[in-house]
């Protein structure tokens, strides 16, 4: 498999580690992925994580604006200034970071969400909450997934 799929929880070690779920491990690994580039979430109170390729995405937008506009400086304030790389360590943990705490509201544990090509760090109630009330949009719309 070569997409991140579905979502676990876990806690934080005392030394403020997170094991990431082997699924996602085995993404990684497949795909090559050494180094995440992880970034605030333009959206939602989460970190998004995933490979360089995330972050190269990014910046062929902004090369195809007018590195002068309004929408390449919002663009470059958001996935520059709200962006770290970091690494898994041998045992497949990331660290837990202030950058990571001070956005999400995470304290002592994680929800890892697949999002296809990468996957978001959230608070474990804030994603309970945010997955009820978009399957309840989409209930009142009549839609279905798939």
């Amino acid at each position: 498999m070569n997409r991140f799929l579905s979502h676990a929880t876990n806690r934080i070690d005392a030394k403020g580690r997170v094991s990431v779920p082997s699924s996602f491990r085995g993404v990684l690994a497949k795909l090559d992925i050494r180094e995440l580039y992880c970034f605030q979430d333009f959206v939602f109170p989460a970190i998004s994580a995933g490979g360089p390729e995330l972050l190269d995405r990014f910046e062929r937008q902004i090369a195809d604006e007018d590195p002068f506009s309004p929408q390449a400086n919002e663009m470059s304030l958001l996935i520059h200034g709200g962006g770290v790389f970091m690494k898994l360590d041998q045992e497949g943990r990331l660290m837990v970071t202030d950058f990571i705490r001070d956005f999400t509201g995470i304290t002592n544990e994680v929800t890892f969400v697949g999002r296809a090509d990468h996957f978001q760090l959230w608070a474990p109630q804030v994603f309970q909450e945010t997955q009820a009330t978009a399957r309840q949009e989409r209930r009142l719309r009549g839609l279905r997934p798939g």
